[in-house]
């Protein structure tokens, strides 16, 4: 079938598949179809594509000479460290915009915390840091925003939590001191790593950043174009996907970095192929 296979967008995993065949199959191999979850996998081993799949999937890296996860719930796990890192939550966007007068859904703060709480059961952190933009304007922390953040807060009371101040933090203010959050300016040094809101170089060791909220588009030679949030790597620094659900994002060049993972549905997808990122550490003086 090789270019003439069509093209079904069946279900949240097309990305993968749909890369692999417009990307890395060679003229005439077998694309595969797409996978539409364990049931196609009998077809994908025919195809040879199982093999492509099971070992393609690298949620874990070595950046700046330690071993860290890239979560496809938007976020990197430094297990070593205890560290939870994740960027760009926008907390209270949607009520910014309704003082506004924009008609948006109610809930996107509360299903916001749903996300990081079940992030926080399953990786079991020591320590949350959030890379800027926690809140997203001082409008949107209205009371019932409030409510619901302090509500959370209560059930994790015990986790320490440390905003890293983005721009949006800075217009809307510091959280309520009921959430006990601490907030820092950039750059915060944690192991290796540089914490910070906007990327950039930084002495203080390698630089992990949000703020562009950056994607990736895929396109296929039918036309078709897919936007898929990501995690890109450099030399020096690297950029996280924003966290919030109800953010946009910036379309970035995969060989404008190092190495580029995209999130598609439950995984973490390599765009190009190294997993082994160097940087020296920096010891802080």
């Amino acid at each position: 079938e090789g270019d003439g296979l069509p093209i079904r967008f069946a279900c949240r995993l097309d990305a993968i598949l749909l890369f692999q065949h417009l990307f890395q199959s060679p003229p005439g191999d077998v694309g595969g179809g797409l996978r539409e979850h364990d049931r196609a996998r009998p077809r994908l081993a025919e195809s040879g594509l199982l093999d492509w799949y099971v070992s393609a999937m690298p949620h874990s890296i070595i950046l700046a000479g330690v071993h860290v996860e890239l979560l496809p719930e938007r976020a990197i796990f430094v297990p070593s460290l205890g560290a939870l890192i994740v960027a760009d939550v926008h907390w209270g966007k949607a009520a910014a915009f309704r003082a506004q007068g924009v008609p948006v859904p109610h809930g996107t703060t509360q299903s916001g915390v749903e996300h990081l709480d079940a992030l926080l059961t399953r990786t079991n952190p020591a320590h949350l840091y959030v890379l800027g933009d926690l809140l997203h304007a001082r409008a949107g922390m209205v009371p019932a925003t409030v409510r619901t953040l302090e509500a959370w807060r209560a059930t994790r009371a015990t986790l320490p939590i440390t905003l890293v101040r983005g721009n949006h933090d800075y217009g809307a203010g510091d959280p309520p001191a009921s959430l006990g959050i601490i907030c820092v300016d950039a750059p915060l040094q944690v192991g290796p790593f540089a914490l910070c809101h906007h990327p950039g170089a930084c002495d203080g060791g390698y630089v992990l950043a949000g703020h562009i909220h950056p994607v990736v588009q895929l396109r296929g030679r039918g036309r078709q174009k897919l936007t898929l949030r990501c995690f890109a790597f450099g030399a020096q620094g690297g950029l996280l996907p924003a966290f919030g659900e109800f953010t946009g994002g910036a379309v970035i060049e995969p060989r404008d970095f190092t190495s580029v993972y995209v999130v598609a549905g439950d995984d973490v997808v390599p765009v190009n192929d190294a997993p082994v990122i160097h940087a020296p550490y920096v010891t802080p003086g």
